[in-house]
């Protein structure tokens, strides 16, 4: 895909999630409001924002949390969308079908429509992280949506850690990667290992903004979520990087914001004739990346 000579003026939506997913909805709803009256055309929520983040406990009850795409989520937001002419991402627990689920973003066109669904690739499950009980993997790899925005690839959360994905979607040609997501600290580990820890999450990312030559924005939530002992406390921090890495603007760690800032995609291609990465890979040498392990 050619770069667009349009900026995408971007807003990201940092929130506090409550227990009750209507007020949530509205919370998101007069922020892209917000985000839409300073000028953003392309607007990204956090990852599952309509519910506190429910993946701390397995609960086969909490199944009833998830919507058909399209649905409500899509429905509401697909109406504000095309009230403000602007491009949304739209993350949304998926029901897809009877006992089949996935943690998913839909990207919703300035007219309402949908433009695709990107489901969640790579599924964690760690402690108060138990993914793999509730979503199954994706199946339809990493898509690259055209907007008039320009491409833009959406992957989730746990995928911001995996080069492979921000490589493909690159090679697909997004100039811009975003990453809704509900990443924070076990509070008994904050003190000790908290800074080294979202000092790694934004190096991560800001690498594969390095890499590929891309924008790259991740969308957190923030605010603390269930009871003592069993609770997270989600860092906020989004941000956005450029090409070079560098972070153009970057909300704090325990309040709300709406983030609004510019893209320039002419970025894009100044800094990938001056590292030329995709130039010079070695594709020829690659093949067993596609292997799990490579035994000494």
């Amino acid at each position: 895909m050619d770069a667009p000579s349009r900026t995408i003026r971007l807003g990201l939506i940092q929130m506090a999630c409550s227990p009750d997913p209507n007020e949530n909805l509205e919370k998101a709803l007069w922020r892209i409001r917000e985000a839409a009256a300073r000028g953003a055309n392309l607007v990204c929520l956090p990852e599952l924002f309509r519910t506190q983040y429910f993946c701390r406990r397995e609960d086969p009850d909490l199944f009833a949390l998830a919507e058909p795409v399209p649905g409500p989520t899509t429905e509401t937001l697909g109406r504000l969308a095309r009230d403000l002419r602007i491009t949304l991402v739209a993350p949304v627990f998926e029901r897809r079908a009877p006992g089949l689920y996935h943690n998913s973003a839909a990207l919703i066109l300035p007219d309402g429509s949908l433009a695709g669904l990107y489901r969640k690739m790579h599924i964690p499950h760690d402690p108060l992280y138990f993914e793999k009980y509730y979503f199954a993997p994706g199946d339809a790899g990493f898509p690259v949506f055209a907007t008039p925005a320009g491409p833009v690839a959406v992957l989730i959360c746990w995928d911001q850690w995996f080069p492979e994905a921000a490589r493909l979607a690159a090679l697909a040609g997004a100039l811009l990667i975003l990453y809704p997501t509900a990443i924070g600290w076990h509070p008994a580990e904050k003190e000790a290992d908290g800074l080294a820890q979202l000092d790694a999450w934004l190096t991560v990312q800001r690498a594969h903004a390095i890499a590929n030559g891309v924008f790259v924005a991740a969308v957190n939530r923030t605010g603390r979520e269930g009871p003592p002992g069993a609770d997270l406390d989600f860092w906020g921090s989004s941000f956005l990087a450029d090409p070079f890495g560098r972070i153009l603007a970057q909300a704090p760690t325990s309040e709300e914001a709406t983030l609004v800032v510019d893209c320039d995609p002419t970025l894009v291609e100044h800094t990938r004739r001056h590292w030329p990465f995709l130039r010079d890979r070695r594709t020829d040498a690659y093949g067993r990346l596609l292997e799990r392990w490579i035994a000494p």
